[in-house]
Formats: structure tokens, C-alpha cells, sequence
């Protein structure tokens, strides 16, 4: 496979004060729970919420910025991903408990670290992270809910980059949530967010969690390469079981399979290419709309270019 052209030492030049990792043609397979996909053209992870806001200030406007977390809900397509790929990484996996039951993590802090932490502080109504597979900055921008729990019943206010490398501070309000979506415009990064909880019992937080966590492994393929919930439930229905009624439940594509387990993921059975997977999730989606007349919308992200 051939990359892109290398574009670190212009970006350095610009940016003599950068202290975050630049890597050129790195590849994003290993980043992402399906363990598919091609290189970015360049993967910066910065060191910290002012090295980021650095970098943006000074990078030119036509580099395209992408910004990856855990990978968990993410297929990078076979041709690589054009531009700047962003990945944060140690700079921002703090993660602080508060005055009355407040938490503030980071967005490299895995959601269930942030359920952890919660119960161990005795704060109550944070215990619907532990079911969602991803870190606080995908949450922040998703909206991310589970287990009857979601980003927006709980977030006090979130802190962000622009695009020029401003910082910003968003009030829940100013999230403009709805399901699994934000509307704080795209070009921000997420870098951290404070969370509001109730004051709660350490073994009843415990047991709910407890409870998250036998109902996933139950009914969720967790130990498979997956990338979560594939499509979000359209209103008055739940995916999965549109999925099934269309017949879908085990079907293959290449080395990609619709979960037996749970419908509405997908499996890379090893072999998998990301145009398999995505092709399995785009012939899912023209059943379930042929058979039921409604129309699947993708949760899980897509990037990058198709291999040619």
C-alpha cells in the first residue's frame, strides 16, 4: 500500500514549540476495536489540552482534522485517513473527584473508569458508563448513553478546542444533546468534562454496575472484535430487533458477521477488510429498509478514504 505524502517536517517548522508526538503514515488498525483500516497521514497525539490548542492555532486550514479515542465505535476505511489524525492520550486521562458528587475526567478517561471512580467516592447515577465501551470524549460528542443513563442527564459542562485553537467552555445547554448527538459544531475537540452525580451507597452502586456488566457479557458480543452498537434505535424502535425481522441475524460478508449474539453489532472474524464491515452494515441497512420501510442510521463513525 502506497501513503501519503510526508508531510511532519513542514507541519514541525511551523510548530517549533510542539511537545506532542508527530508520526507520519501511522497506522490506525491497531487503534480500533475492529483492528481494520489504513494509515493517517499524520497521527498527533498532543501532550496535553495547551499543546493541542498550539497545534491547531498553527495548522494550515486546508489539513483536514480528524480526532480518534478509543476506536471503539469506529471503522477507518482501507485507504488511510488524509490530513491530521488526532489522538488523546496521557495528557488527558485525569480523572478528579469533586465537592458535592462531582467528577471531572478527562476525554481519554475510559467511561468505565469514570463508573469506577464514582462508586468508589460513593457518588450515585454515574453507574450507566460502565456499559458503554468508549472513552469521555467520544461520550461528550455522542452524547453516549446506556443502561437507562445518558451523557446529558448527568454532564455539568465540558471544555473543548476549536479549530483556531481556542478554548472553550460548554454549559449542558450549550451541548445541544439529543440522541446520540451533540450540536457543538464539529471542528471541537473535546477535553474534558465535569459530571454531576448524587450522593449514593458504595455496594448498591456496586451491584448495578455488577449488573451492566453480566448483561453485557450475556448479551453483547464483548470478546469479539466489534465496534459496538452498529446502528442507533430508530424512535419507537430498538435496531436489533428491526435487524432480525430482516433476516440479517449471522449474515457474512467476506470476513465480516452480523453478531449471532446481538444483532445489531458487527464482527471482524479475523480477516475482515473495512470495506467488508461497512459493506455488511450498508447491506443490513437496505434490508431492514426494504423489509420494514425504515431506515437504519449508523452510530458507529466511519473515516478515512476506500482503499483503491
Amino acid at each position: 500500500m502506497t501513503g501519503f505524502p510526508d508531510i511532519t517536517q513542514e507541519l514541525r517548522e511551523k510548530m517549533p514549540e510542539l511537545r506532542g508526538r508527530l508520526l507520519a503514515n501511522q497506522s490506525l488498525a491497531e487503534l480500533t476495536w475492529f483492528r481494520v483500516g489504513g494509515p493517517a497521514q499524520v497521527l498527533f497525539m498532543p501532550e496535553d489540552e495547551s499543546d493541542l490548542a498550539y497545534v491547531l492555532a498553527r495548522l494550515p486550514s486546508d489539513i483536514p482534522v480528524t480526532v480518534i479515542g478509543l476506536g471503539s465505535n469506529l471503522i477507518v476505511r482501507g485507504g488511510g485517513v488524509p490530513g491530521v489524525v488526532i489522538r488523546l492520550g496521557r495528557g488527558f486521562n485525569e480523572i478528579a473527584v469533586e465537592a458535592d458528587h462531582r467528577i471531572r475526567a478527562g476525554a481519554a478517561v475510559p467511561d468505565v473508569k469514570v463508573a469506577r471512580a464514582a462508586q468508589d467516592a460513593a457518588i450515585a447515577g454515574l453507574a450507566f458508563y460502565r456499559g458503554i465501551p468508549g472513552a469521555i470524549g467520544g461520550a461528550l460528542r455522542m452524547n453516549g448513553g446506556a443502561y437507562g443513563g445518558e451523557t446529558k442527564d448527568v454532564l455539568i459542562e465540558a471544555r473543548g478546542v476549536d479549530r483556531a485553537g481556542r478554548i472553550h467552555v460548554f454549559s449542558n445547554a450549550d451541548m445541544h444533546y439529543t440522541y446520540r448527538h451533540c450540536g457543538v459544531p464539529d471542528d471541537v475537540i473535546f477535553t474534558q468534562g465535569l459530571f454531576q452525580g448524587a450522593a449514593g451507597d458504595p455496594a448498591e452502586i456496586a451491584a448495578a454496575m455488577e449488573k451492566i456488566t453480566e448483561s453485557r457479557e450475556s448479551t453483547q458480543p464483548i470478546k469479539s472484535r466489534t465496534g459496538g452498537s452498529t446502528f442507533k434505535n430508530p424512535p419507537g424502535h430498538k435496531a436489533w430487533q428491526l435487524i432480525d425481522a430482516a433476516g440479517c441475524r449471522g449474515l457474512k460478508m467476506g470476513g465480516a458477521q452480523v453478531s449471532e449474539l446481538h444483532c445489531n453489532f458487527l464482527i471482524n472474524l479475523g480477516s475482515a477488510t473495512a470495506s467488508e464491515i461497512e459493506g455488511l452494515g450498508e447491506t443490513v441497512r437496505a434490508r431492514v429498509k426494504e423489509h420494514s420501510g425504515i431506515e437504519l442510521e449508523w452510530e458507529i463513525k466511519r473515516i478515512g478514504v476506500n482503499s483503491r
